[in-house]
């Protein structure tokens, strides 16, 4: 069964932005980006690929993106209408409207819609792109959490989770550190 996996960079006090979506103020090292591009090419935006040189790289974890509004809005002042298009996009809103066929707007539970995704014969697993709300919502449906943690403090901005108090176990299962400190580390679903 394919997993659903929050895949998603914090600063040291939790937040996975600033109060206005800025992400530019995490410190990653070259080897860290070097590391990202080669590991989890698929979670690099589309137009972002192109300045990398990575048009023709496969997805190597995932070929599902589920994300909220919050987290697609800012692709629109790129501009581009499919942030991801080397991946099915599914945003999650009730009243956004989007004219373009590679990217589904999905109105009803976020979790039935990932319930279905999972249920899926065959397929990569699914990158879970935030944000806060959204996490918060699918906490019961997320297999694994990869944390990039940048030692930075934010002060205050989008939390990593922002949703109801939901005790959630998961075990650490794996980390890499990088040249200014940063680490990724992988956590299971207790």
């Amino acid at each position: 069964m394919r997993k659903l996996v929050y895949y998603v960079g914090a600063s040291i006090d939790g937040y996975i932005a600033g109060p206005e979506a800025q992400f530019d103020f995490y410190p990653a090292p070259d080897d860290m980006v070097a590391w990202m591009n080669e590991r989890y090419p698929e979670t690099i935006p589309t137009h972002i690929r192109r300045h990398f040189g990575m048009d023709d790289v496969p997805n190597k974890a995932f070929d599902t993106m589920v994300m909220g509004r919050g987290t697609y809005e800012p692709a629109l002042d790129v501009p581009t209408t499919s942030p991801y298009a080397h991946l099915r996009q599914y945003v999650v809103s009730r009243t956004l409207t989007i004219d373009d066929p590679t990217v589904r707007v999905e109105r009803g539970d976020p979790i039935e819609l990932v319930r279905r995704l999972k249920a899926e014969d065959t397929g990569l697993d699914i990158y879970l792109g935030g944000g806060g709300k959204m996490a918060a919502s699918l906490l019961p449906e997320i297999d694994e959490l990869i944390i990039k943690s940048y030692p930075v403090v934010a002060g205050t901005g989008v939390p990593l989770f922002n949703g109801a108090f939901s005790p959630t176990l998961f075990t650490p299962t794996h980390r890499e550190t990088f040249s200014n400190g940063a680490q990724v580390t992988w956590f299971t679903r207790s």
